[in-house]
């Protein structure tokens, strides 16, 4: 092992424990690349050199754009409503379905994950929405608030998500055939989900609001909303969804474009609406170029991280060492996801893309693994991070919003079985590859 491997490897360890020790990772990234550089060159002006070149090229391509505009077309429609729309319309498809309106957060927060691309978002507004109608019709609180925080996680599966934005902007691997990929993922979680929730009340009725005994719904005051006024009312939102996802699928626009029609219809039904103003405009338009900001900053020091690595040998050096250890690749891959999952107790998702693909991605695809199938798994292991403590970014979402309502502490406890039931959609998606691949594979024919 050279001396430029083992410098590389100690920036390594100390990027965790600055993370760990809650320096902003952007500034850690950057400043452990410089050091790392100027180290391993041993010439300052050549460090200075290729950091600013490669922060220069890292984001220059309009490609990027699909960030800040995903990011908009989210927030408009968080803003105007349209998820509350989802949820009463899917609520009113199974009002006469046994626990219909836990499937009905499922389904609303599953759609509105098509156009929101960040499960935070999704976990404050359907805090909002569907936690105090399913108080209202006498569902447990504590089940309930479990159905949001799983649910929300959908947001990152299901495309446009911010989490492969990242990936696919990290490995160079093509974001729409990464957005594809995740259709049926997704679907496959949110039927597992409604599958649960369908069991747990009926072996628990009191926790879908129904009698024990009679097992006749406590409540007395439904909704009177028709299933035609509710279904207009979410059209819009649906149809907008079909055109950006299948325009990408169909390959009649790239994700950038389908990124800015999306902003123009979300822009238009909100409009319609009549839901925005000038101060509401103002907030959206300032939240987005925060949320963007940051995520970008995030790349362009992941970028010059990755060149470090890249210079030094690391990567070449740690993927060769991996793979001479001649473990199964079933193994590697377990390791891997153990990773991804502890780092998810302790750091943010995109956080976790940043740090572990330049690492992973190599060996994987030195295994042969296709890196499209890898980029859904990993992104599918990152979600869990968002309802593990002590991290769990989903979860203190939702405690913000519901304030006194919940600890906490229950919530971590009621959002441990969509742990569970997450990791089994990996493992399915692991066991049947083509349910990620499909249609990608059908995309590129």
């Amino acid at each position: 092992m050279n001396t430029s491997i083992i410098i590389a490897l100690v920036t390594v360890a100390l990027l965790f424990v600055c993370v760990f020790a809650g320096v902003h990772i952007s500034f850690t990234l950057m400043s452990l690349s410089f050091v790392g550089l100027f180290l391993v060159t041993s010439n300052l002006s050549t460090a200075l050199s290729v950091l600013s070149t490669t922060a220069f090229n890292a984001i220059r391509t309009y490609t990027y754009c699909v960030i800040p505009l995903f990011m908009l077309m989210g927030t408009i429609m968080a803003v105007s409503g349209s998820a509350g729309d989802l949820f009463k319309w899917a609520h009113k498809m199974l009002e006469k379905v046994p626990g219909g309106l836990a499937a009905a957060t499922v389904i609303g927060n599953a759609v509105f994950a098509a156009v929101t691309g960040v499960s935070v978002a999704s976990a404050t507004v359907f805090s909002q929405v569907a936690i105090p109608e399913m108080r209202r019709y006498k569902y447990d609180s504590n089940f309930a608030t479990g159905i949001v925080c799983g649910s929300s996680n959908l947001g990152m599966i299901i495309p446009p998500s911010l989490f492969f934005i990242v990936y696919g902007t990290v490995a160079q691997v093509s974001i729409g055939q990464l957005f594809v990929g995740g259709v049926l993922p997704g679907i496959l979680m949110a039927t597992i989900f409604i599958i649960y929730t369908s069991i747990y009340g009926t072996r628990h009725p009191a926790a879908i609001g129904l009698d024990p005994v009679t097992r006749k719904p406590l409540y007395e005051d439904p909704d009177p909303k028709g299933k035609l006024e509710s279904t207009l009312r979410a059209l819009p939102i649906v149809l907008l969804i079909i055109v950006v996802l299948g325009g990408i699928w169909g390959g009649y626009v790239t994700p950038t474009e389908a990124s800015a029609i999306g902003c123009l219809g979300a822009f238009i039904i909100a409009l319609c609406k009549r839901s925005l103003t000038w101060k509401s405009t103002g907030s959206i338009l300032l939240d987005t170029s925060k949320g963007s900001a940051g995520i970008l900053m995030l790349l362009v020091s992941a970028q010059m991280y990755s060149r470090l690595l890249s210079v030094s040998g690391a990567v070449k050096w740690v993927s060769t060492s991996i793979l001479s250890a001649n473990l199964p690749n079933w193994a590697l891959i377990g390791v891997f996801l153990l990773l991804v999952l502890a780092l998810g107790c302790v750091i943010d998702g995109n956080s976790i893309i940043l740090l572990t693909t330049p690492i992973i991605q190599p060996v994987i695809q030195a295994m042969g693994y296709n890196q499209v199938w890898w980029g859904v798994i990993l992104v599918m292991a990152v979600c869990i991070g968002q309802i593990t403590p002590p991290f769990g970014t989903i979860v203190f979402a939702c405690k913000g919003v519901l304030g006194d309502i919940v600890d906490v502490a229950t919530i971590f406890k009621h959002a441990l079985p969509y742990i569970v039931l997450m990791l089994l959609t990996i493992a399915i998606c692991m066991i049947f590859p083509q349910i990620i691949l499909f249609l990608p594979n059908m995309m590129m024919s």
